[in-house]
């Protein structure tokens, strides 16, 4: 590449794209904004800043804020949805595959970046965000909580473990959230790789047979 193009400074988002293409353009543009700037204090304006585009256009896709926000924590909570259960689907059939996949889908380096665990702690934790989250996501957390709880229960009845599998669930899943939010509220937060040490560290005590901090023990 020679110096004058270098220099060139960075094109703008094409001004004309599909509709499904822009709305996610905006989409990403609130998660961004939100994890920069909080829950309360994104606005539309702000959104068409970061987006690189006009208010007008953030208008005509989504009219109001909340909409945008609603919008926003849907395509969040179906992206999330879509993370674990692919990743269950890809495993093998064993319980300790499934379990290692769905656990460790949450530290995959395309969801947990700063600005989706931003996104998701300033819904989980506004005041106005409670309401919302828990309207369009409960059966979201329903099917999650089901699916952790069943492969606790088949590990149970598959490799002779005795543990409550809706309490080792329990303790798995808020392992998983509070490692997300300490990532978050750290000044130095550790990388999405010890993250999901930690969380296969608490695994293990349930599970130390199949699990250790490194991971699923292979068979």
């Amino acid at each position: 590449m020679s110096d004058v193009e270098s220099q060139k400074p960075a094109e703008a988002p094409p001004r004309k794209l599909p509709r499904d293409a822009r709305r996610l353009q905006l989409i990403e543009a609130t998660i961004e904004t939100i994890a920069r700037q909080g829950y309360s204090r994104t606005t539309l304006s702000e959104v068409a800043r970061t987006a690189g585009l006009s208010h007008g256009l953030v208008n005509f896709h989504f009219e109001t804020k909340d909409k945008l926000l609603v919008e926003t924590l849907l395509y969040l909570a179906e992206e999330y949805r879509l993370n674990w259960t692919q990743a269950v689907e890809a495993a093998g059939p064993s319980a300790p595959e499934q379990l290692y996949a769905m656990l460790a889908a949450d530290f995959r380096p395309e969801l947990c970046t700063p600005g989706r665990l931003s996104a998701w702690c300033a819904f989980w934790g506004e005041a106005q965000g409670r309401p919302l989250y828990q309207e369009k996501c409960g059966s979201n957390d329903e099917e999650y909580n089901r699916r952790l709880e069943e492969l606790c229960a088949r590990m149970n009845a598959e490799h002779g473990y005795s543990g409550d599998p809706v309490r080792s669930a329990r303790v798995l899943r808020v392992t998983t959230e509070g490692v997300w939010l300490d990532m978050m509220t750290l000044q130095a937060p550790y990388p999405p790789e010890e993250a999901l040490a930690t969380v296969m560290t608490c695994t293990a005590a349930f599970f130390p047979r199949h699990f250790t901090a490194q991971g699923l023990i292979a068979a």
